[in-house]
């Protein structure tokens, strides 16, 4: 063969991977569309005194409180939209009101419920920091948890909880009685309705329960029911990471916005991400850093009624708060 024809076969070939490259893009890289976010101010640092956090891990607002797990600190602490300090309960334990690693954070009816890393239950408190009762013990039988990240509340009290290291996700009474589960026990996947440590849990409006596919990398649909309504993330949404829109580098929290449109907390690419309810890729937010504005591992975050997001911003000890821009993003 001669040196012309090497010399295109190997043109061709370039060609052929520029332009699979190229569909590769455009079929798995969504264009952000719609309006994007604004940062508005930043409150924290690192420490235990009040205002002080140590790895924020979960954060839950009501229309004037801002409630957030101080997780080694084995606290919550209370404030203001603005970031003033109200008040605190908890400290590091096992007791009742008690904290082991309190993680994401979840308001129902009056009462907040917090997942417990260390302790291995969710332990239900009134709004100004009363504990009232627990459900669950550690183990990997039904109705036990091995560090549970997340916990979502329907509307009749049944509670759904991400179980991380048991790799599935369990629907339980009001009262603690195990219902049923999704995933296999102690087995990670990447098919349809399998887990690779879950780490959060949100029920729409609709009841569409969402669950983040922690290191799965993606974030996958149910049905109150339990069955499998569609997922994304990546490439067929199969665990492949990347920093690309539309793909996670770890995704550890969920919640609505306006629009009913979903929010992810996008861990090792320091972002927010904005889908909507069908999993359709709207915007993204934040970048890596540590100055206002930017974000060191964000791990969870919530929306006022007014549409404001507040984030926990793990490494960086703080709380960023973000509103909806008028301006489309670009």
């Amino acid at each position: 063969m001669t040196t012309r024809k090497l010399l295109k076969i190997s043109a061709m070939a370039v060609s052929l991977v520029v332009l699979l490259a190229l569909v590769a893009w455009v079929m798995f890289v969504p264009q952000a569309t719609g309006n994007g976010y604004v940062f508005i101010e930043a409150w924290g640092s690192h420490g235990s005194e009040p205002g002080q956090f140590d790895d924020p891990t979960g954060i839950a607002v009501t229309e004037d409180e801002v409630f957030v797990a101080d997780s080694r600190n084995g606290r919550i602490q209370v404030f203001d939209h603005e970031g003033q300090f109200k008040r605190a309960f908890g400290t590091p334990g096992k007791a009742i009101g008690e904290l082991g690693r309190p993680m994401n954070l979840t308001v129902h009816d009056g009462e907040l419920y917090v997942p417990e890393y260390m302790n291995d239950r969710i332990q239900i408190f009134s709004l100004e920091g009363e504990p009232r009762r627990m459900i669950g013990t550690p183990g990997d039988g039904p109705g036990e948890f091995n560090a549970p990240g997340g916990v979502a509340v329907a509307a009749n009290g049944e509670v759904f909880v991400a179980d991380f290291y048991n790799h599935r996700v369990q629907q339980l009474s009001a009262d603690g009685e195990f219902v049923c589960q999704w995933g296999k026990t102690g087995e990670t996947g990447h098919q349809a309705g399998e887990f690779t440590y879950p780490t959060d849990v949100m029920l729409a409006e609709n009841e569409t329960l969402y669950v983040a596919d922690g290191y799965g990398n993606r974030i996958q649909a149910f049905n109150r029911r339990g069955e499998f309504l569609y997922k994304w993330g990546g490439p067929l949404a199969l665990g492949i990471y990347g920093p690309f829109n539309g793909w996670f580098s770890t995704v550890t929290g969920l919640t609505v916005g306006p629009a009913n449109n979903i929010l992810a907390a996008d861990f090792h690419n320091d972002r927010i991400q904005v889908f909507t309810p069908q999993g359709a890729f709207l915007n993204t937010f934040g970048e890596t850093g540590d100055k206002p504005g930017q974000f060191n591992n964000p791990i969870a975050m919530d929306v006022a009624p007014n549409g404001t997001v507040f984030v926990a911003d793990f490494q960086n000890d703080r709380i960023e708060k973000w509103r909806p821009s008028v301006e489309p993003v670009r």
